[in-house]
């Protein structure tokens, strides 16, 4: 994978202290703005990023280059792939895809017919914890209840409540607390039982943007909630509840550090089969893994999923009457 990456905030700088484990990855171009240019070349010296660039038509220009990552304010998403696409690069975008269900599947239908490959960035999805908690679940009995509290005070509410809206708080910059947030949840909750009957979203609505809310998810034999706040916090934690046991996760959603399988019982027992100690190394080793092979069938699933995950934001989005963009 030769790959560019298209923004240099933070999680820029959290995915470079990783990308130079996997050797497959060349990184071969950081884009950002003119302001951003000392810490963008700070960034090409400590990692061996090969050039440096203020224009993204340099990037869409580069032949050299097959991959873009695109790691920019929730609403550039979609111009930005979308500039990528029609450019024969292959996509892969940071979260939330888009602001809206209709904009991923424009991007979709574009990559398939410019043969490229496009991709989410969800580092749940891919993690071997995650993959291990599927199976785990088996054992619990019946599913019940699920409940995935991810609440992290932020340090830009203060600002926002002053009146300084910074994009995550920017309803027309696709902020609030579903969309930042809560979303990692809903890719947990959807990758594990596909698609709800019913969805609604209780938020709380400052300023015409969510800064915290409750989506539940109605699957008929089992109900699901999912809390994201970035007005309050909690301890953040997934507790799936079987009628033979639960599953318990300490943490957020996009990480998975480990988990544990507790019985009726109360006798537990903790598994951890991490292969990397960051949460971005297992989607950018399958990431290289399908462009270089060019598996589309994979990326096809994936796509399905993301997909879906945007259907009920849109829906939960509209049950509380915020609107986006």
């Amino acid at each position: 994978m030769k790959l560019a990456i298209i923004g240099s905030g933070m999680i820029v700088h959290d995915f470079l202290t990783m990308a130079l484990d996997i050797p497959e990855i060349q990184l071969e171009m950081i884009v950002g703005t003119n302001r951003s240019s000392d810490k963008m070349q700070l960034l090409k010296d400590t990692y061996g990023i090969r050039q440096v660039s203020t224009r993204y038509e340099d990037c869409l220009n580069d032949q050299h280059i097959d991959t873009v990552y695109i790691a920019l304010p929730n609403h550039l998403h979609f111009s930005f792939a979308k500039q990528a696409i029609l450019n024969k690069k292959n996509v892969i975008c940071e979260k939330p895809f888009t602001l809206n269900l209709a904009e991923m599947k424009e991007l979709r239908e574009l990559a398939l017919a410019n043969n490229v490959l496009l991709f989410e960035a969800i580092t749940n999805q891919y993690l071997t914890n995650y993959k291990k908690i599927k199976e785990a679940i088996s054992t619990i009995g019946a599913i019940k209840i699920i409940e995935c509290n991810y609440s992290q005070y932020s340090s830009r509410y203060d600002a926002f409540k002053k009146g300084d809206i910074l994009p995550a708080f920017n309803p027309k910059m696709g902020g609030g607390a579903l969309m930042d947030i809560n979303i990692y949840n809903i890719h947990f909750v959807t990758g594990i039982f596909g698609a709800p009957k019913k969805v609604n979203y209780l938020a709380n609505v400052e300023n015409v943007i969510d800064t915290s809310g409750i989506l539940s998810l109605d699957y008929g034999d089992k109900k699901v909630v999912c809390i994201g706040a970035k007005d309050s916090t909690a301890p953040i934690r997934t507790i799936i509840q079987g009628n033979k046991g639960a599953v318990i996760i300490e943490g957020p959603t996009n990480a998975i550090d480990s988990f544990t399988v507790i019985d009726n019982q109360h006798k537990s027992e903790l598994f951890d089969f991490k292969v990397h100690t960051h949460r971005m190394y297992e989607e950018f080793i399958e990431f290289e893994r399908i462009i270089r092979e060019s598996d589309f069938e994979t990326m096809t699933k994936h796509l399905d999923h993301s997909e879906l995950v945007m259907s009920i934001v849109d829906k939960g989005l509209e049950t509380a009457g915020i609107s986006l963009g």
